[in-house]
């Protein structure tokens, strides 16, 4: 996926010589810009199983305000109400929506697998590029297509099952009784059966299944 991404990025006209050096800056930038994204998602998943819209909120207030004083300070003035009234449409779906999803990924599937999904948003753009926009069909995107449907496909196909050791561990998120997973099976007065969330404890458990890097999985291997 990351190989599929990357091939998409890398410019066709590239320059040689003096002007590759100067130009080098800005792929370092995106470069420093996905290291710090990359923090960000590990932090965001040890708090994932709070409320994942919350954790929207919470991080566009903080990003939007910075990126507001950084325009501010550049110079930059507000637009009319009709494109800001556009902005803030595209920013509700495209980062609100998304990063709320995008928590829930984490919390489920672990930072390196759902980054890894979430990289093949440069394909979905030249595929819309291509239905929208009339750009050409050229052969980075075709292969850029194979290779993130092979990594795909490698994650959906993947089978990580092995005999492993739960500790004590207390936390609060939705789940669900009868438990399927057999992780949650400490019970209620009356019985309860159906979803539900509040703070529970997990006992002391070795069993062995598939399952993901989520919240009752994150042992070292």
């Amino acid at each position: 996926i990351v190989a599929g991404a990357l091939l998409l990025s890398w410019p066709q006209n590239a320059p040689s010589g003096a002007q590759a050096a100067t130009s080098l800056w800005p792929a370092l930038a995106v470069l420093l810009a996905c290291f710090f994204w990359a923090l960000d998602n590990n932090f965001t998943r040890k708090v994932a199983l709070t409320d994942a819209s919350w954790i929207a909120c919470v991080k566009g207030l903080a990003a939007g305000t910075t990126n507001l004083l950084l325009a501010f300070v550049a110079g930059a003035a507000l637009p009319n109400v009709g494109k800001l009234s556009a902005a803030m449409g595209v920013g509700f779906f495209a980062y609100g929506v998304s990063l709320a999803l995008f928590v829930m990924a984490l919390r489920h599937l672990g930072a390196s697998r759902a980054g890894a999904y979430f990289s093949t948003a440069p394909f979905v753009g030249a595929l819309f590029s291509v239905l929208f926009l009339a750009e050409p069909i050229t052969w980075p995107l075709l292969a850029a297509a194979l290779l993130m449907a092979l990594g795909i496909w490698l994650h959906l196909t993947e089978h990580h099952a092995h005999a492993h050791q739960h500790e004590v561990l207390e936390h609060e998120h939705l789940h669900a009784h009868p438990s399927l997973d057999g992780h949650h099976t400490h019970e209620h007065a009356p019985a309860f059966e159906g979803q539900h969330s509040h703070r529970h404890s997990h006992e002391p458990m070795t069993h062995s299944h598939a399952h993901y890097p989520d919240a009752h999985h994150r042992h070292d291997h």
